[in-house]
């Protein structure tokens, strides 16, 4: 998290265009030795906030091209402003996939830190699980995930009637048919991935829209890519309506997954694009959130339910990605996630 004396320095340097290390100490207003502010700019460099172009003694400080997708947004007072107040990226930028994504880590090393120790504390725990054990525990995640990625998608099952329904299949009284089927369709999809953990390695097209398929399955959803616009409450973000485009966007998404070393960067980039491309008419969140658990589980890693996440909170962060291109708030959600999935279960 950056903080005032940070935000006086990147206004320094976003102003200028680009300075040496000498003229940020002489000009931002902050009492910093010249060695504090080196330190301080190595930082922001290594978080890629900022960049350096020159060499030695003509090295300057530039804004990263990763730095508005990174910077951390207080998402509260983004959100005071109206949709119709907020000045937002309209349209899609694929220049977000090819150009950034592609070249920057969206996490920092202390955050990939505290993913690998958890990581650890999570392997430590399912080596003391029969298998038997596991199963369970994996079941009671996925009544969890199943419920809280439907609820997302305003689905009114309980936690309670969603596992009665999950593993009793009682359905809950005055609740439609296709709230019904959306869970069913869940857990379907997730025994699917523990059957095959390698079935989203790589990643491709065809592979998502299997996924997007089975969580379809019985509702009144179209299985293929989207031919025409799809609009998004909340927001006046445009996703694509060239269905050429979409699989254009889809494929380079995937490319660029496949090729990051970091499991938590896999999904966490899977969960944000397949939901920023929405390349479904319906369906695309929930699609997004069983790929980004695929990669967890084919690498062995602990997979999220989302249980502890606000409907309203997970959906203002996929907005701010949507409108700004910011990564910031679904990153903390990830995160936390995670650290909850490892606390919770197994």
């Amino acid at each position: 998290m950056i903080d005032l004396r940070d935000r006086i320095i990147l206004d320094c340097i976003k102003k200028t265009g680009g300075c040496s290390s000498k003229e940020v100490h002489d000009n931002v207003d902050v009492a910093v030795s010249y060695a504090t502010l080196k330190r301080i700019l190595s930082r922001l460099t290594a978080e890629n906030l900022v960049s350096t172009v020159g060499q030695r003694k003509g090295t300057k400080y530039i804004i990263s091209p990763a730095f508005e997708l990174l910077e951390p947004i207080e998402i509260e007072k983004y959100y005071e402003k109206e949709v119709d107040e907020r000045d937002i990226k309209t349209g899609f930028n694929f220049s977000i996939i090819n150009d950034v994504l592609a070249r920057y880590s969206v996490f920092t090393e202390a955050e990939l830190d505290k993913l690998s120790k958890l990581q650890t504390k999570f392997k430590s725990n399912i080596s003391q699980l029969s298998a038997i054990e596991f199963k369970k525990e994996f079941e009671r995640l996925a009544i969890d995930l199943s419920w809280k990625s439907s609820q997302i998608e305003g689905n009114t099952y309980s936690l309670l009637e969603t596992e009665r329904l999950l593993k009793e299949k009682e359905t809950a009284a005055g609740k439609t048919k296709e709230e019904a089927v959306m869970l069913l369709n869940h857990k379907d999809a997730l025994d699917f991935i523990i059957e095959n953990l390698d079935y989203l390695n790589p990643l491709t097209i065809s592979k998502i829209e299997d996924i997007h398929s089975m969580l379809t399955k019985e509702l009144s959803v179209e299985r293929s890519l989207r031919k025409r616009r799809v609009g998004i409450s909340g927001t006046n973000y445009r996703p694509l309506d060239n269905e050429f485009q979409i699989a254009e966007a889809l494929r380079d998404s995937c490319n660029v997954i496949n090729t990051k070393e970091s499991v938590f960067e896999k999904a966490l980039l899977a969960l944000v694009l397949v939901s920023y491309i929405q390349p479904f008419m319906d369906g695309n969140k929930r699609t997004a959130r069983i790929v980004s658990n695929a990669i967890l589980m084919n690498e062995e890693h602990c997979p999220l339910s989302f249980r502890t996440v606000g409907s309203v909170d997970y959906k203002k962060a996929m907005l701010l990605f949507y409108e700004q291109n910011n990564i910031s708030a679904i990153k903390e959600i990830f995160i936390n996630q995670f650290e909850f999935a490892v606390e919770t279960y197994f």
